[in-house]
C-alpha cells in the first residue's frame, strides 16, 4: 500500500518554507553539470524550471509537442497574475491572498502548500518586470492592479488580456538563454508515452516522435512534469486542442498517485457553444467581471433584444445573491447561478447564455479606458460572434476550464514515485476544490521559478541517483509496450472516428461529471464510460501509418486516456459524499444552494492508487487547518 507523506516542515508557517530551505542539502556548482533532469512541458511551470535550472549548471532535456515551446498552452491565459504586493494599499498581504485561496479552494487544500505560494508570489512579478514582460503601469509608472473573483481586494497584474502570453515570452526567453548556453537541449515535436521506472524510482521516458514516427528512449537522473490540466477529457473546454492528459495518466499507471480527479472547474466567462461541429471553447477573460455586469431577463423565455429589455426588467443576479462580491464571486458559485437562471428558463434570448453588460461602465468611464483595458478581448469578441460588445452585452456561458486534481505530490513537488516531479497543472497540491481566477500563473511560475529549484537539488544530494542508461531492460520494455499499443490502435480499423467517440464521452462527463453530480448519474456514467471504451477498443478507426506525421493516432492515444480517467474521476466524484467548491453534489446542498461540505469524514485529499483498469485503490491524506479556521465560505 501506498503511504503519503507530505514533508510539510515543522514549525510556524510563516518559517516553514524558509527554514525548509535552509535545511535542504545542496548540490555544489561543480556537481551540477553532472546531473541530468527532464522536463516535459514547456508551458510556464516547465520552461520557468528549465530556465532556472538550467542556470543554476543542470544540463536539462526539455520536451514539447510543439513546433516552438511559445505554442504552450500558458499562451491563451488572458486575465492576469496574482501576487501579495499590496500596491493599491487596500489592505492585502500574503496572509489575505494566503487566506483567500484557501477560502476559495472551499478549505480543500494542503496550508503549508498554499502559504510558500503566497509567500513567493511577490518574487515572481519581479523577476517577470526584470525579464521585460510589460505590465499595464498606472499614470505614475507602478504596476497597475486588478480585482478577480474571490478577492476583495485588487492583487492581479496584467499585460492587457494578454497576460499569459507575456509571462510565457519572458519564461521562454529565459530558457532560450540556457539553450543558447548548451545548458537545455530543447526536443520539439515530441510527446512523452511513458514514464520509465527503474526500481521504484523514475529514470527516463519514452517519446514519440510526431513527425517521423519513432519510438525514442531518454534517461535523466530526474524527471519533471509540467504538461497541463485534463479539461479535454470533456471534449469542448477552454484548453487547446492538443492539450491532453497522457503524460500524467500514463505517470499514473505507473504508480504516482492521482489526487483528487474530480475537482474540475468550470469557468463562468465563456462563449456559449454555438454548433454540433464546434471543436473547442473559447474564454472571455475572468478580468471582463471588473467592470462588465452579468444579468438576464427576470421574464422567463424572453426573446427580446438585450437592449430593449428596461432596467426594472434585468436580473442582476450575482449582486443580487452575493452583494459583497457581487459579479467577483468565485468561479464555482457563478457558473452554477448561471446554470439555475438558465434551468429556470431565462437564458440570453432563450439560450444556453446569460448577458455580460458594459453599458454601465462605458457610461461611467468612457469608451477609452474600457478600450485600454479589454480592447483585444472585446476584438476576439467580436471577430467570433459578430457583434460589437461596446453597443451590444457581451453572451456567456460557463465551460470546462481548469483541473485543481493531478498527481499527489508532497510539499518538495514530488509524487509518489521517487525522482518524479510534477509543476503547474498538472499537480494537485494548491487550489482544492476551486482555483481563484488569476492563480494558475502565479502556480506555474512559482513552481518553476522558486520551488524546484531548491527541491530537486535537494533530492539529488540527499539520494545521490545513478544515471541508467536507456539500453536497461525497463527502458526496451517500455519501448515494446508502445509499439503494441500503437499497432492495436491502428489495426482495429473499425466503423467509429476518434472524434466521434471523444464528442460521445464528452456528453457523458458534461451531462453527469460536470457542473453537478449525484448519485444516480455518476453511477450511470461509470458504466456508460466502460461501455463506451469496450466500443473503443472494438470499432474505433485510426487512419493512416506510425511512420509519418499521424494526428489521427495522436489523438487516439490521448482519447484512450480519457476513457480511463473519465472513470476515475466519475468515481472519485461518486465516493466524495459531500459539496465543495467545483465538487457539487446535488443531495448535498444548503436551503439556499450553496455547497454543503462534511469536513468531519472528508477533510481530506484522495489520492488514487492504480492496481488495474477500473481497480483503483484510494489513500487518503488528512487535512489540518492549524492557521485558518474551518467555515461556510460565505461570499454575501
Amino acid at each position: 500500500m501506498v503511504k503519503l507523506d507530505s514533508k510539510v516542515p515543522a514549525g510556524p508557517i510563516e518559517e516553514k518554507w524558509t527554514n525548509h530551505i535552509f535545511n535542504m542539502k545542496l548540490v555544489s556548482p561543480a556537481n551540477k553539470r553532472k546531473y541530468d533532469i527532464i522536463v516535459v512541458g514547456t508551458g510556464l511551470a516547465g520552461a520557468s524550471a528549465a530556465a532556472t535550472l538550467g542556470e543554476l549548471g543542470y544540463n536539462v532535456k526539455a520536451f514539447t509537442f510543439h513546433d516552438s515551446a511559445r505554442r504552450a498552452h500558458s499562451i491563451a491565459a488572458q486575465g492576469g497574475i496574482n501576487a501579495a504586493k499590496n500596491y493599491q494599499n487596500d489592505g492585502d498581504s500574503v496572509f489575505r491572498l494566503f487566506y483567500d485561496t484557501i477560502k476559495g479552494g472551499d478549505f480543500r487544500s494542503r496550508e503549508a502548500n498554499v502559504y510558500r505560494l503566497a509567500e513567493v508570489s511577490g518574487n515572481i512579478i519581479d523577476q517577470c518586470v526584470a525579464q521585460g514582460v510589460p505590465f499595464a503601469r498606472e499614470y505614475g509608472g507602478t504596476l497597475a492592479n486588478r480585482s478577480f473573483g474571490g478577492a476583495l481586494v485588487s492583487r492581479t497584474f496584467y499585460a492587457k488580456g494578454q497576460t499569459g502570453q507575456q509571462l510565457l515570452l519572458g519564461a521562454y526567453s529565459a530558457m532560450n538563454r540556457q539553450i543558447n548556453l548548451g545548458k537545455v537541449k530543447l526536443y520539439s515535436r515530441r510527446e512523452m508515452l511513458d514514464l520509465v521506472v527503474v526500481d521504484g524510482v523514475a529514470r527516463g521516458i519514452v517519446v514519440r516522435n510526431l513527425i517521423t514516427g519513432e519510438i525514442e528512449k531518454y534517461s535523466a537522473h530526474a524527471v519533471v512534469l509540467a504538461t497541463g490540466g485534463y479539461s479535454n477529457v470533456f471534449f469542448l473546454s477552454t484548453n487547446a486542442m492538443n492539450s491532453n492528459a497522457t503524460a500524467i495518466w500514463r505517470a499514473h499507471k505507473k504508480g504516482a498517485a492521482f489526487a483528487n480527479p474530480c475537482f474540475t472547474q468550470i469557468h463562468p466567462t465563456c462563449l456559449p457553444v454555438h454548433g454540433e461541429g464546434q471543436s473547442k471553447l473559447t474564454l472571455m477573460s475572468e478580468s471582463l467581471r471588473n467592470d462588465g455586469r452579468i444579468w438576464v431577463s427576470k421574464i422567463k423565455g424572453d426573446k427580446r433584444h438585450p437592449n430593449d429589455i428596461p432596467e426594472e426588467e434585468r436580473d442582476y443576479y450575482l449582486e443580487r445573491k452575493y452583494p459583497s462580491y457581487g459579479n467577483l464571486s468565485p468561479r464555482d458559485i457563478s457558473s452554477r447561478s448561471a446554470k439555475e437562471v438558465v434551468d429556470e428558463g431565462r437564458g440570453a434570448q432563450g439560450q444556453e447564455a446569460v448577458y455580460l453588460d458594459f453599458r454601465d461602465a462605458i457610461k461611467r468611464l468612457g469608451k477609452k479606458v474600457i478600450e485600454e483595458r479589454y480592447g483585444n478581448l472585446f476584438e476576439i469578441y467580436q471577430t467570433i460572434t459578430g457583434e460589437n460588445p461596446y453597443e451590444v452585452p457581451m453572451k456567456i456561458y460557463p465551460a470546462p476550464h481548469y483541473t485543481m486534481g493531478g498527481l499527489w505530490v508532497d510539499y518538495n513537488l514530488m509524487s509518489t514515485i521517487p525522482g518524479l516531479f510534477v509543476a503547474g497543472e498538472a499537480n494537485f497540491s494548491d487550489h482544492g476544490a476551486n482555483r481563484l481566477g488569476a492563480s494558475a500563473l502565479m502556480q506555474g511560475l512559482a513552481d518553476g521559478y522558486f520551488v524546484l529549484p531548491y527541491t530537486i537539488g535537494n533530492y539529488l544530494a540527499s539520494e545521490k541517483p545513478e544515471l541508467v542508461k536507456t539500453s536497461h531492460p525497463e527502458f526496451d520494455r517500455a519501448e515494446e509496450n508502445l509499439k503494441n499499443m500503437i499497432n492495436k490502435l491502428l489495426s482495429i480499423k473499425g466503423k467509429r472516428t476518434v472524434d466521434s467517440i471523444h464528442k460521445e464521452l464528452g456528453r457523458i462527463m458534461w451531462n453527469k461529471v460536470g457542473m453537478s453530480r449525484n448519485e444516480k448519474g455518476l453511477k450511470e456514467a461509470i458504466e456508460e464510460i466502460k461501455t463506451l471504451r469496450e466500443e473503443f477498443w472494438k470499432n474505433v478507426n485510426v487512419v493512416g501509418k506510425n511512420e509519418d506525421v499521424n494526428q489521427c493516432l495522436e489523438r487516439a492515444g490521448r482519447v484512450a486516456d480519457y476513457l480511463e480517467l473519465g472513470e476515475l474521476m466519475a468515481r472519485d466524484a461518486l465516493n466524495r459524499n459531500e459539496s465543495c467548491g467545483a465538487h457539487f453534489r446535488e443531495e448535498y446542498q444548503t436551503e439556499e444552494g450553496e455547497a454543503l461540505r462534511n469536513d468531519e469524514e472528508y477533510a481530506y485529499v484522495a489520492a488514487w492508487v492504480f492496481k488495474e483498469l477500473g481497480d483503483w485503490e484510494l489513500v487518503k491524506e488528512p487535512l489540518e487547518f492549524e492557521n485558518i479556521q474551518l467555515a461556510t465560505r460565505s461570499y454575501k
